[in-house]
């Protein structure tokens, strides 16, 4: 979303001509596949965390611009609202010691940041929905000051035509209303991307859908909104809500949502692009001057700029994504299941047994797409975010016996699983120590039955005990999470509750 973009009404007329130009696009992409013109394998991986800003208190602080100019790196960018950061990490190949010299970068990048945001009295917080957030927070003033925030912001409220409503129904209920996109900001989270070739796409993408479940379970870490525990993992509920373009009588015709987990699996990029033509109406029908078909007839290479702004305006939990790079064009995976945090050991855990488990699901004689239906994913899906590392999940069955039954997520994850995210890191040439170091952090989570959501309702509800109010003790939580974060220790290793007080004299 931090695509710059240039504030301005539109016409009845821009909307005609952006979906003219997008389909042209769309029949440049075909053109691209069907000539074979992607980048051949380079096994690139990519990452990308958003963050929140806080003050010694606890709560968000709005001074993104601010921290932004002290920390003048390219590498770090504004997101949604004025607590929120970006940060993304260069492409790495997907080999050797990578995930120690990506913990490396993490940890030498978000230290520049803190430090520099402690300037202003302020720190970075790196998890799924910060605890200490109130309605007040997430309104438009607070919105970062970038044309295509607004800018989407007014076309989503256009096309709802009223307020969006927020109903998620958990350990407690939040119901609220919201005349702004404001309370998606609230949901900050890792993007993993991988690049693959037209060939390998729809493998890749209908692996990582299957695993989508799996991921929250063992990496919930959004359980709090508001000042209520909701789901484990609240953000895809929230982030579905707080986008929604349908009132009430479109939703009940069907009409897709434009944050989406899908509908089926497929059997090539061009089928989600396609998708989004047909579904998805456009909120920035911002036209780009290129032909993209005569840019192929001249044998240059299309940058779709319509098609690629589009598919950013379809929020997938498992999104396409056309680029361009040294004048090739390629596709990837962009996986945007998981939440930010808790520690970098945790989102470094997280990645590699995405990429192991990804890559050994893809190249499975017996694929589980083939054996599990796609209505069954998206029900594991929404499982997983209610009950995080408790989540029951439906499986296809080992042996040859076929259909599904119904297991507990961390069985799953332990005796399937990683012994198959282990296989797939084998595959990709990581070394030993990587691999176990990474994937023990996911096995132990399993076995304590501990990830980040579980951590701070187990420490929140200490804090309650103490006699602290529910503001108090969330904001507590939120203070102590940012301690342990910032040793850089993963969440099961993390003690729960808050630390005895220090006796005076």
């Amino acid at each position: 979303m931090g695509e710059k973009v240039v504030a301005g009404r539109f016409d009845l007329s821009d909307r005609q001509l952006y979906r003219t130009k997008l389909r042209r696009c769309l029949t440049g992409l075909e053109r691209l596949l069907a000539e074979k013109r992607f980048d051949r394998p380079k096994n690139l991986m990519g990452l990308e965390i958003e963050l929140n800003l806080t003050g010694s208190d606890g709560m968000p602080k709005m001074l993104n611009g601010q921290v932004l100019e002290r920390i003048a790196s390219r590498d770090f960018q504004t997101e949604l609202a004025m607590f929120n950061l970006e940060v993304n990490i260069a492409p790495h190949r997907l080999e050797g010691r990578v995930f120690d010299r990506l913990a490396e970068e993490l940890r030498t990048s978000l230290a520049y940041a803190d430090r520099k945001a402690g300037e202003l009295d302020a720190g970075i917080v790196m998890i799924g929905i910060l605890p200490t957030l109130d309605r007040d927070d997430l309104v438009s003033s607070n919105l970062s000051d970038v044309d295509r925030y607004a800018l989407l912001n007014d076309q989503i409220v256009a096309a709802r035509g009223e307020d969006f409503v927020l109903d998620i129904d958990g350990v407690e209920r939040l119901t609220c209303t919201s005349k702004s996109i404001a309370p998606e900001a609230a949901c900050t989270s890792v993007q993993l991307h991988l690049q693959v070739t037209p060939a390998r796409f729809a493998d890749v993408w209908n692996a990582a859908q299957a695993v989508a479940a799996v991921q929250i379970a063992v990496g919930a870490n959004s359980p709090f909104l508001f000042g209520r525990e909701l789901w484990r993992e609240s953000r895809p509920p929230l982030f579905q809500q707080s986008t929604d373009t349908r009132p009430p009588e479109l939703q009940a015709q069907g009409v897709r949502p434009r944050t989406w987990f899908g509908e089926r699996w497929i059997t090539s990029a061009h089928d989600l692009f396609e998708e989004n033509l047909r579904f998805f109406p456009a909120l920035l029908p911002i036209c780009d001057e290129e032909d993209p078909l005569e840019v192929l007839d001249a044998g240059g290479v299309p940058k779709l700029a319509e098609l690629v702004l589009h598919n950013g305006t379809v929020y997938r939990w498992n999104r396409p994504v056309y680029g361009i790079a040294d004048g090739v064009p390629h596709l990837r995976v962009e996986n945007r299941v998981l939440p930010a945090g808790p520690s970098i050991s945790d989102v470094i855990a997280n990645a590699a047994f995405y990429y192991g488990v990804v890559r050994a699901l893809a190249e499975e004689s017996r694929p589980v797409w083939t054996r599990l239906p796609f209505e069954a994913a998206a029900a594991n899906f929404d499982a997983a975010c209610k009950d995080g590392i408790e989540a029951r999940l439906q499986w296809p069955r080992r042996g040859r016996y076929g259909g599904t039954t119904e297991v507990d997520a961390v069985t799953l994850v332990r005796d399937e699983l990683l012994p198959l995210a282990e296989a797939g890191l084998d595959a990709w040439g990581i070394e030993r120590a990587d691999r176990d170091l990474f994937l023990g952090v996911i096995e132990e989570r399993c076995r304590r039955r501990v990830n980040g959501a579980s951590w701070q309702a187990a420490t929140f509800h200490r804090a309650l005990e103490t006699g602290l109010s529910r503001d108090a003790a969330l904001a507590a939580t939120t203070r102590r999470y940012s301690e342990l974060m910032h040793t850089g220790d993963p969440v099961h290793t993390w003690p729960v509750g808050l630390p005895d007080p220090v006796p005076l004299g």
